[in-house]
């Protein structure tokens, strides 16, 4: 006999839980004091706020493929998770949130800390449960976990009353089932994939987020390169597919590279790994790949026909379906096809010349690129930062990348690099942020400093909203509105202040000295990057546009 907490960390343990993250409260007492003893085997990260610690799970399940987790307690405790577990959804990342709740006899009678928050977070969700008898406890909680990782992965959540976490109920063991297998495809479907890459003579791929999540990166490769097919990826798939591979053409969509978007613009046959065609991927989804035939290939059936109509659906796990792709199809080459669409290939030259210059946040991040291995983790927050590192970082190995794609949360990659730094704690964590994008959530400057986790976290500061300011740069005629904040923080004593180290790079010459400095300091570290408020994100192809629309001066 165990109580509902303890049922509760068992049933964790079960599911290879080993770090949790989280804030207690009055609702979820009954559950800290159950970690209080297994303390020893399930480690708990206490963060600022609670919306930092569902933005760590999401950054600790990234980074690992596991499944993260973060508790909360009732009223505002849970409402503070909702902009996590959103994120969450957005990019089909599988966390469990845990949330108290108050005793089943109050519930809906408005009580102190009170709140529907399985109702609040239903659209938000794969699945939730509230937990009204603790007998039911343990199944839910199995099923919760087996739902997050199933099919296309999600957060799912679970509210629990308090008196259900104390009350004494029998406790049976079982083993670990893992995520339920998918259907395997149609063979039909297979069949006519084979057929159209036969008759092709443009092919090319574009993958998402769903061969990072499948874990399909070398059954991609090998299709790629046994068909001889150009590859581009969403910015949620950068880091499947080796970035100096003679194949790659980079991301797609609007801040995408010329190439990839050239090459979907013209292109016979366009293969569809686990990607949504979102609007920043597929702007005029009309004119998208307007003369190629389309196979879609995605686990979630709701994605086929929802953005851009596919020619052929192809229904199952990415990993077994390019397998089997890989395994029926012949070995060809597209030698004038590929040599047309990569010359189109460019990289940016950056001028370093002027030591006392203002530094070019391009010439930053290659330096820090230069100065990491090539599995370091990336955390991003939201902006420009984001797209130039999406740009010109160089993601070369899988889950190193963690960045809100599709609901584009400034504020969640300091949560998240604590998250990645928790579970992998001898690799490099860095985050790179944007002053903007740091001032929502910073707070969680004192989670490094209390755990003195040694994440280095570069501050692209403009003193301005960089990408809203840009676009009031294009499309509404130099009006800056409200992208000024004329904020007077000092970077440098506020990092030092939480408890961490501080720098600042104001001028070229001391990029490189700085970021090696940052590096081997051994702890948190905060560093200034004072950059121009006009350097700006390009190309751009504006909302609803074609390739034929590109910016690529301003």
């Amino acid at each position: 006999m165990l109580n509902g907490s303890q049922v509760l960390m068992e049933c964790l343990l079960e599911q290879g839980v080993d770090t949790v993250f989280g804030y207690p409260g009055g609702a979820v007492l009954n559950i800290y004091d159950a970690l209080y003893n297994y303390r020893d085997k399930i480690n708990h990260v206490l963060t600022a706020h609670e919306q930092g610690a569902a933005h760590a799970a999401d950054g600790y399940a990234r980074s690992t493929g596991k499944v993260g987790v973060c508790i909360a307690t009732s009223g505002p405790g849970a409402t503070n998770l909702v902009t996590g577990i959103a994120t969450a959804y957005m990019d089909s990342i599988p966390i469990v949130a845990i949330t108290g709740n108050v005793a089943v006899s109050l519930l809906g009678r408005d009580s102190f800390q009170e709140v529907d928050i399985t109702g609040i977070t239903m659209p938000i969700t794969k699945h939730n449960f509230i937990v009204k008898n603790a007998k039911e406890l343990s199944a839910t909680v199995r099923e919760a976990f087996r739902i997050a990782r199933s099919g296309r992965p999600g957060p799912v959540l679970i509210d629990l009353p308090k008196d259900v976490t104390s009350a004494m109920v029998e406790y049976e063991p079982q083993s670990y089932t893992g995520a339920s297998p998918s259907q395997p495809p149609k063979q039909e479907r297979i069949e006519m994939t084979l057929e159209m890459l036969n008759l092709s003579q443009r092919p090319m791929m574009y993958f998402g987020g769903g061969i990072i999540s499948s874990g399909a990166e070398q059954e991609l490769l090998r299709l790629a390169e046994k068909q001889d097919i150009p590859v581009c990826s969403s910015m949620m798939g950068l880091g499947g597919f080796p970035p100096s591979h003679r194949l790659w053409l980079g991301m797609i969509g609007m801040h995408g590279t010329l190439a990839a978007n050239r090459a979907a613009r013209e292109c016979d046959l366009l293969i569809v790994c686990g990607a949504r065609f979102s609007d920043r991927v597929a702007g005029n989804r009309s004119e998208f790949a307007p003369g190629a035939d389309v196979v879609h290939i995605d686990v979630d059936h709701a994605e086929f026909d929802k953005n851009v109509t596919a020619s052929v659906r192809v229904a199952g796990n990415l990993k077994q379906v390019l397998r089997i792709l890989c395994e029926r199809v012949g070995s060809t080459s597209h030698d004038d096809w590929v040599n047309k669409i990569t010359s189109l290939k460019s990289v940016k030259n950056v001028d370093t010349c002027n030591g006392d210059g203002v530094p070019d946040p391009l010439h930053i991040l290659k330096t820090i690129r230069e100065l990491t291995p090539d599995d370091v983790i990336v955390a991003t927050d939201v902006g420009q930062h984001q797209m130039w590192t999406a740009q010109h970082f160089e993601i070369r190995k899988a889950r190193t990348l963690l960045t809100s794609g599709g609901l584009g949360t400034m504020g969640y990659g300091l949560g998240a690099a604590i998250g990645a730094q928790a579970a992998n704690p001898g690799r490099q964590v860095v985050l790179i942020s944007g002053d903007g994008s740091f001032h929502m959530n910073l707070n969680e400057l004192t989670t490094l400093a209390s755990y003195n986790l040694p994440i280095v976290v570069f501050v692209m500061n403009n003193r301005v909203l960089g990408m809203v300011r840009q676009w009031q740069k294009v499309f509404y005629d130099n009006r800056f509105s409200a992208t000024d904040p004329k904020r007077r923080t000092d970077l440098v004593k506020l990092a030092e202040a939480f408890g961490c180290a501080g720098m600042r790079i104001s001028k070229v010459r001391e990029v490189e000295p700085v970021v090696k400095a940052a590096f081997a300091a051994g702890g948190p570290v905060v560093v200034d990057c004072c950059i121009s408020p006009d350097a700006n994100v390009l190309p751009m192809i504006p909302p609803g546009g074609t390739v034929d629309e590109i910016i690529e001066e301003m």
